[in-house]
């Protein structure tokens, strides 16, 4: 890797990213950076993963109403 990843801005690593698509180990390793600075109170569940998506993303979209009031 000739730059850090690990000192660039997260639109600096996306640009990277794009730029290096085509080179697997660049890639990943730049991708590897920027999954690490998600914050994992954000993320959300992947939908085939739940038992009833139903009624889990309902609740899910309820909560984040009462939130936003």
């Amino acid at each position: 890797m000739t730059q850090n990843l690990h000192q660039m801005t997260n639109t600096e690593l996306k640009q990277y990213i794009s730029k290096h698509r085509n080179d697997e180990e660049e890639f990943r390793a730049a991708l590897e950076v920027l999954m690490s600075r998600s914050d994992p109170s954000t993320k959300q569940p992947y939908p085939f993963d739940l038992v009833d998506p139903d009624s889990e993303i309902k609740a899910l979209l309820m909560e984040k109403l009462k939130k936003a009031e």
